[in-house]
């Protein structure tokens, strides 16, 4: 019932509780009704002001002038109604008023100009200063692009007054001056106090953040960017009073190549496709949005699928022609009002904006869209393209000189073997004599097309390929080559288990393990008669020795130089078996598998090393090194892979010395010997890159250099590397690893204080249906670490939302009841924090139930004076006695807790709950207890050492103030103090010195 004034305040206040939104906007306008009946207007005045702070928080920027006209209005025929508060509103809104007009292209402007003067008028009348009147008429001068420079100065070079724009705001206004005027550096020195968090307000850094993107995206500040995207966007996601920021945050998707990530966004902001209340807002919002479906277009992207205005379905094309229309409607309106092209000229200029990065900024999220399978490196570590030979338009130069590349082993010549076959198959081209045999060049397609096929997973056809390609040169009496062939077949065959990971992989091939696995016996003796056949031509033919640097196998028959790496080349599939057969025995490989393997290996070495072919014997290393990691000799596995290095040197070959730079990083990682981790996976991947070797496992890569960047306290790194790692998983399909990745980068940016940006990859990763196939428990990890975030970052809702839904989950872990103690007992302290009390009661005895079935005394203890701190805050009547329970509640807890507990440390609980009962009874001015109560933690904390000195410094602060304040007593208190600074100054504890004295000093000067 809103029939008395009393209760139409009361439900102001309540209202003024809730988020802006639909809901606040709807009961401000209702109650705005009820107050108008009501004789004296004051319950009027402050409705009235209610309603115009929601539909400026909103976007109902139409609405909010019509408002303040009616407040101007009681302003001038009832002051008496307005409080000191409320009469500094009515100046203070003038600015609104102002904004709102601009935002309206109906309403002209000369009433912009009229209400503008209108405002400098009664500022004058009541003697405050012009500054303000400078700033709207600026805003105006840059709105209109008239007179900018000079209004400009009039207004920045006026002093502030208490009706200017807070400092975080007109800090945006002028970094964004300095930003159109092409100033990127200097408007992000400007910016600089707001977006380190050093000021802000309600509305920034928000704000600021979303106009920041694309300043620090130019100047190379990319992690910067990446930060303030993940963090900027969630303050401002599907607020229609944000529509300008969220059309900033597409922009940014669009210029740093995530247009995945931009598709998400609108279809998280679908309701502002149907905000219209503040159309220049709007027309900010459909830029963004024409920005980044353009370039969905223009990739190609037409038909995709698109979340636009509710009620109907739109792909990425019929979107842009909407809101391009949308759009063009409203710049037209806005340029018509002003008399000028400004609005449809910024409008133009970003739209001719192109992507600003050559490759992806890699988010850290999980997005519906990957990038493309053509992205390839990271902008710090690799050159731009890839080295590569020309792709030649004659086909017999093209054929040869991928004959050439594969002689020597070059993985850039993949791509002159597609070339080849796209060739044939469009007929752009036909065989050649020139060429040698046709037969020859089915065989080399067949064994390229085996290459290809095992990189996709795809085992049984790529076999089948090589089977063929060994016919082919069968046929062709090419006998080396054949048996090559046959011997990797039978190799591949033994690696249908999927070990991706392993040096072996430097073949390339996959794991179908839908392909039934020949069996190891039959395996190990076709891959023996394989070597006897090879013993038997070499017999035939003996090596008598030659150049093996540009082998050209264009006749049709083996030359020696192809021989002995046809040789060689078998060598390393028989001992790639072995290894395989070993490997799948690992942890408690039999003598015979592991002495196989070895044997093999050592051959491979030897002969590699006698017929001078140093890659061969880099390979030989490789495997030696992989399986000596793998049984825990990482001693030998570093000399041999440090070996192989030096014959990858000596080969000639340096795109093949990306995968034993890996694993060596691996080993010293396990050793903690990061730096020389980092500079070799930097080296790898840009190796990898540089010679196009697609067959190089770039996630994992990325993976290791996260992790190394890390140990070296280099976060910055580590989170740049891992979201690339995370990415490219992603891009192959490996979505459980991505989520894995994600875990770790979100623990990395919790632990170096970016809560935010922790929280918003937290939110990818729990919201994306892969995670529902995770493990349990590590999906719940990260829902526990999400749900802390958002209590650290104040969103306390939000944070016990995601205990609730943890403890559901944890609630059937029979194995780890005090797991389920922990979550309830935090879930409970964070509804507390929300002022969600009868929830939080609730949550609060579920968690005392479960501390009895399954003890967590010190997590139940934290809870209970954590309610006793938030209950004397909630200022409640009887708060004291319930406080003062609850630390009852402590105290018993913690006297039943059996000596020696593991993670319960007495001395420090006994402490903490003598420290808040202190606070309780301060506060309810019982200070002679209070004082006791802070000498008891005083000693409490003694008993803990060196550990105890932070808390019981503080104890002693409380016990000062208590004693200072409260009794009167200053003497005994400066007394203390100067005691306790000086133990604290002893104790290297400066920080606490130096708090301890300023109270000191205070206290001498009463």
């Amino acid at each position: 019932m809103l029939d008395t004034p009393e209760a139409v305040v009361e439900a102001l206040r309540e209202n003024n509780d809730r988020p802006h939104g639909l809901q606040r906007t709807i009961t401000a306008e209702e109650l705005v009704e009820a107050a108008e009946p009501f004789e004296k207007p004051d319950v009027l005045v402050t409705a009235l002001l209610e309603l115009m702070s929601a539909y400026e928080f909103t976007g109902e920027h139409r609405k909010s002038p019509v408002v303040f006209a009616r407040l101007l209005k009681l302003w001038d025929t009832a002051p008496e109604s307005f409080s000191q508060w409320e009469a500094h509103q009515v100046f203070w809104r003038f600015k609104w008023v102002t904004t709102s007009l601009l935002q309206v292209p109906e309403v002209p402007r000369a009433t912009v100009h009229g209400w503008i003067e209108q405002m400098r008028t009664r500022y004058e009348a009541a003697d405050h200063g012009m500054q303000p009147v400078a700033a709207m008429r600026y805003h105006v001068a840059h709105h209109t692009g008239t007179g900018v420079a000079d209004a400009y100065d009039l207004w920045a070079t006026r002093p502030r007054t208490e009706l200017s724009d807070c400092e975080a705001c007109e800090t945006r206004h002028v970094a964004w001056h300095q930003v159109t005027a092409g100033d990127d550096a200097g408007a992000l020195e400007t910016w600089r106090p707001v977006l380190d968090g050093s000021m802000g307000c309600s509305e920034e850094p928000q704000m600021s953040q979303a106009r920041a993107l694309l300043p620090l995206l130019r100047v190379g500040r990319t992690d910067e960017a990446r930060s303030h995207h993940l963090t900027g966007y969630r303050r401002v996601r599907g607020n229609t009073g944000m529509q300008d920021e969220v059309g900033m945050h597409l922009e940014f998707c669009a210029l740093s190549r995530n247009e995945g990530r931009g598709l998400e966004i609108l279809a998280e902001n679908r309701p502002l496709f149907d905000a219209t209340g503040a159309p220049l807002a709007r027309l900010g919002f459909l830029t963004g949005a024409e920005a980044l479906l353009a370039r969905l277009v223009e990739d190609g992207h037409t038909d995709t699928a698109v979340a636009g205005p509710p009620g109907r379905n739109w792909t990425a094309g019929e979107l842009l022609a909407h809101v391009r229309s949308e759009a063009d409607r409203l710049t037209t309106a806005f340029d018509a009002r002003n008399g000028t092209t400004a609005v449809g000229d910024r409008r133009r200029l970003r739209l001719a904006q192109r992507p600003l990065l050559d490759e992806p900024l890699p988010l850290g999220l999980r997005t519906s869209t990957t990038r493309s399978s053509a992205t390839r490196g990271a902008p710090e570590t690799v050159p731009a393209s890839p080295i590569g030979p020309d792709v030649p338009e004659d086909f017999v130069s093209l054929v040869r000189e991928a004959r050439r590349m594969a002689s020597v082993g070059n993985p850039a010549g993949t791509r002159l073997w597609t070339r080849v076959a796209e060739r044939l198959a469009d007929g752009t081209a036909t065989h050649d004599d020139r060429i040698g045999p046709e037969d020859l060049l089915r065989a080399e397609l067949a064994e390229q097309r085996a290459y290809r096929l095992a990189q996709e997973d795809r085992d049984t056809e790529s076999i089948t390929e090589l089977r063929r390609a060994a016919d082919l040169f069968e046929r062709l009496g090419m006998p080396w080559h054949a048996l090559s062939a046959r011997t990797r077949a039978l190799a591949w065959s033994a690696a249908f288990d999927d070990h991706t990971d392993d040096v072996a992989s430097q073949e390339g091939r996959g794991a179908d393990h839908g392909t039934e696995r020949l069996d190891a016996d039959a395996i190990r003796a076709a891959v023996d008669e394989a070597l006897r056949e090879a013993e038997r031509l070499k017999t035939e033919a003996p090596f008598t020795g030659g150049s093996l640097g540009e082998g050209e196998a264009a006749s049709g028959v083996d030359g020696e130089a192809e021989r002995v790496l046809e040789y060689l080349a078998l060598l390393y599939s028989c001992t790639f078996a072995a290894y395989q057969e070993a490997l799948r025995r690992l942890p408690e490989a039999s003598g015979s598998a592991m002495e196989r393997f070895e044997r093999f290996a050592r051959t491979l070495h030897s002969e590699a090393e006698r017929l001078s072919v140093p890659h061969q014997v880099a390979n030989a290393r490789q495997f030696l090194a992989d399986m000596a990691g793998r049984r825990g000799d990482a001693v030998r596995a570093e000399a041999e892979l440090r070996a192989a290095l030096k014959d990858v040197d000596a080969s000639g070959r340096p795109w093949r010395g990306s995968r034993p730079r890996a694993l060596l990083a691996q080993i010293l990682l396990s050793k903690d010997e990061p730096a020389e981790a980092v500079d070799l996976l930097h080296r790898a991947i840009s190796d990898a890159v540089r010679y196009d070797d697609t067959e190089f496992a770039l996630a994992p890569a990325y993976a290791l250099l996260g992790h190394a960047a890390s140990h070296l306290g280099d976060s910055g790194g580590a989170v740049r590397h891992l979201s690339e790692a995370a990415a490219r998983f992603d891009q192959d399909g490996a979505h459980n690893e991505a989520t894995d990745i994600r875990l770790q980068l979100a623990d990395v940016l919790a632990r170096t204080g970016q809560q935010a940006d922790a929280v918003a990859v937290l939110e990818s990763v729990l919201s994306d249906e892969a995670a529902s196939s995770l493990d349990e428990r590590l999906l719940a990890q990260a829902r526990l670490t999400l749900a802390r975030g958002l209590r650290e970052l104040e969103e306390y809702l939000a944070a016990a939302e995601e205990f609730l839904r943890l403890a559901d989950t944890v609630a059937a872990w029979e194995d780890d009841r005090a797991v389920h103690t922990m979550v309830a007992a935090e879930a409970a302290t964070a509804l507390a924090m929300a002022d969600r009390w009868e929830a939080a009661g609730t949550a609060y005895e579920r968690a005392v139930a479960s501390h009895a079935e399954a003890p967590n005394p010190s997590l139940i203890t934290h809870m209970m004076r954590e309610f006793a701190r938030l209950t004397m805050l909630a200022r409640e009547a009887d708060g004291v006695d319930t406080a003062l329970g609850h630390l009852a509640q402590a105290d018993a807890i913690g006297a039943d807790v059996p000596e020696g507990t593991e993670n319960f440390v007495a001395w420090y609980e006994s402490g903490e709950v003598h420290y808040r009962r202190a606070r309780v009874l301060a506060e309810a001015e019982r200070f002679p207890e209070a004082l006791a109560e802070a000498e008891a933690a005083i000693a409490a904390h003694e008993q803990g050492g060196e550990q105890g000195e932070v808390p019981r410094a503080e104890a002693v602060r409380i016990a000062a103030l208590i004693e200072g304040n409260g009794l009167g007593r200053f003497h005994e208190a400066i007394a203390r103090l100067t005691t306790a600074a000086a133990r604290c100054r002893k104790a290297d504890l400066p920080e606490a010195a130096r708090i301890l004295n300023a109270l000191r000093e205070d206290y001498l000067t009463r």
